[in-house]
């Protein structure tokens, strides 16, 4: 096998968080006198951290208090909510069950908050994700390469495969010189993948773990 280790995103890719993140940030909006938005309005926002997910929601307000009290109001509410819907992908917890059965450590790097990544791992992913990060105060969030780079740097690995689902995922491999896998079933169309210079895609769970245990 070419690769030992595979970090993936988290929102689009192991899990599909997005009801549970609409209903948030309509909560949140709602909270603030503002219309609510539709589901794949919510799927478009994400992508680029919570802080960007709310600005996208409450355009157009540009009011700085009003956009964080609408963040403050939003974290509070998915803290408790963020597992109502939320559930992964088909065939996700098959892929991790092969790559832990080859030896391969899995790991997560998202812009979702930290508090979240790491609370939905050890959900849904318990004893199958060796290290879990998200969006941290004075890291750059992706596309900068900060957090994947730390990522591979924890678990020793030199032949690292991140597997995303947005052209901020394209993006962020590109910038840490990584190899990337990027999957169809997300956030993102088959088409935005490409326009993003996505060359590996995956269809589906089972693909993907071919194209990794057989490389």
């Amino acid at each position: 096998m070419n690769y030992d280790a595979v970090i993936f995103d988290l929102d689009g890719t192991l899990l599909n968080t997005l009801e549970d993140l609409a209903a948030s940030v309509n909560y949140a909006l709602e909270n603030a006198g503002l219309p609510g938005r539709t589901i794949e309005e919510v799927r478009q926002f994400i992508g680029d951290g919570v802080r960007m997910l709310i600005v996208r929601a409450a355009s157009p307000v540009e009011n700085a208090d009003v956009i964080q009290s609408i963040h403050q109001c939003f974290i509070r509410h998915y803290k408790e909510n963020c597992e109502n819907k939320t559930k992964p992908y088909e065939g996700i917890s098959t892929l991790l069950d092969a790559l832990h059965l080859h030896g391969i450590p899995t790991a997560i790097v998202s812009n979702k908050a930290d508090f979240a990544v790491k609370k939905l791992a050890e959900q849904y992913f318990p004893d199958k994700i060796t290290l879990a990060v998200g969006d941290r105060e004075g890291v750059p969030r992706k596309p900068a390469p900060d957090s994947l780079l730390e990522v591979i740097r924890l678990l020793e690995c030199s032949r690292p495969l991140y597997v995303g689902d947005s052209d901020v995922d394209v993006m962020t491999a590109k910038n840490a010189g990584v190899k990337g896998v990027f999957v169809t079933w997300g956030f993102r169309s088959r088409e935005d993948l490409i326009r993003a210079g996505a060359v590996c895609l995956a269809d589906s769970a089972s693909q993907l773990a071919k194209m990794i245990l057989q490389s």
